[in-house]
């Protein structure tokens, strides 16, 4: 192999830290030569003003001066013309026609929506730490705020006010925080703005063009982190997703469990399968050994046992109250990934490892195979 060829094959593996993908396969590099120990690089980005733009040719300069024999690197940065992009969006969408939700039912990524009955039972919390810790466990992992009025999820992964998707003609790309791709209303939102006078055919729109136009890549989990309650956006997903699975979370107190139940019953209504209850602020265990139930006991077993008439709906995990999980929500970093010997973090890397394990079933499911 020619120096030329091995600073190609160097860059080309480098990877787009949005679009997840080497830009090699993205068609990002253009000319590469090399004369005398010095390597000049020509690479386009996909827009102007890419928000990677830096890393990226931060990357590629190190990838070329890294291979041997090469002492001086120059990188020319240029852009893809819109015939160039369109070809790259296709590409993207393999083959997918544009505005088509990917996440339908034959799709191999798996859905779950995170639900409660009622809101101020930590809900995004959980669904933040838990797409954090599955993240950290290798998987691909996207996560929807379709709370389009109580909007959190930015702010607890720490995603800096004012991050918008970058755009990509018709595509969206989220922005990625602890290794997870995430879109919320408030990314599009000045700061201290709020959602006003939304009806429901305006939120049907917006969930649904989260669903369709922003691109998530090939995900293994979908996380959906659902508004409080059985209203306008509780229907419209469960129109736009029937087959997606469900958790239920509720605190021990009565006064959320039976609110948490109705939650699970309209779910099941349009289709989704619940499989399982998360009991969060449960009770915790002061440094000499006093157990604190702060909000009562029982509250996620009532729940389960009301959700299992018709299948068994487990309690899949009981999160003690902690001061360290609301911290880390406050400055925007997991607990699951801060502290490990956290009670609450333990709990929630533990939910995370089962409902990896679990899978997601593919019986009377196409699967996208081709006989030779």
């Amino acid at each position: 192999m020619s120096s030329a060829e091995s600073v190609r094959a160097a860059v080309a593996a480098v990877s787009d830290p949005e679009l997840r993908r080497p830009i090699g396969d993205l068609d990002m590099v253009r000319e590469i030569a090399v004369e005398d120990g010095r390597a000049h690089v020509s690479i386009v980005l996909t827009i102007v003003g890419c928000p990677a733009a830096a890393r990226i040719e931060s990357d590629v300069r190190a990838a070329a001066a890294s291979v041997p024999g090469v002492t001086e690197v120059d990188v020319e940065v240029g852009v893809m013309t819109p015939t160039e992009r369109k070809a790259l969006t296709e590409k993207l969408r393999d083959g997918r026609p544009a505005r088509q939700m990917p996440f339908g039912p034959d799709s191999l990524t798996r859905v779950i929506l995170v639900s409660s009955g009622k809101g101020g039972v930590g809900k995004s919390t959980v669904t933040a730490n838990l797409a954090a810790s599955l993240a950290d466990q290798g998987l691909a992992v996207g996560l929807v705020d379709a709370d389009v009025h109580g909007f959190s999820i930015p702010g607890l992964l720490g995603i800096p006010a004012g991050t918008q998707p970058t755009r990509i003609d018709d595509l969206m790309l989220p922005p990625v925080a602890h290794g997870v791709k995430t879109i919320s209303i408030g990314m599009f939102l000045r700061d201290g703005e709020a959602v006003v006078a939304w009806r429901g055919p305006m939120l049907h729109r917006t969930v649904q063009q989260f669903l369709t136009d922003v691109f998530f890549g090939d995900l293994d989990i979908l996380l959906i982190d659902m508004p409080p309650g059985t209203g306008d956006i509780a229907i419209s997903i469960g129109q736009l997703l029937p087959h997606a699975e469900v958790l239920v979370v509720t605190t021990p107190q009565a006064a959320a469990s039976d609110v948490a139940i109705r939650s699970g019953l309209v779910a099941r209504q349009t289709g989704q399968r619940v499989i399982g209850v998360v009991e969060n602020m449960g009770a915790f265990t002061l440094p000499d050994g006093t157990v604190i139930d702060l909000f009562g006991s029982g509250g996620g077993a009532a729940v389960a046992e009301a959700l299992s008439e018709s299948h068994p709906v487990p309690l899949l995990a009981s999160i003690p109250l902690s001061t360290a999980l609301r911290t880390g929500g406050d400055i925007g970093v997991p607990i699951v990934l801060s502290d490990s010997t956290d009670a609450a973090a333990t709990a929630i890397r533990d939910l995370a490892r089962t409902l990896a394990a679990q899978g997601r079933g593919l019986a009377g499911r196409s699967l996208p195979m081709t006989l030779g």
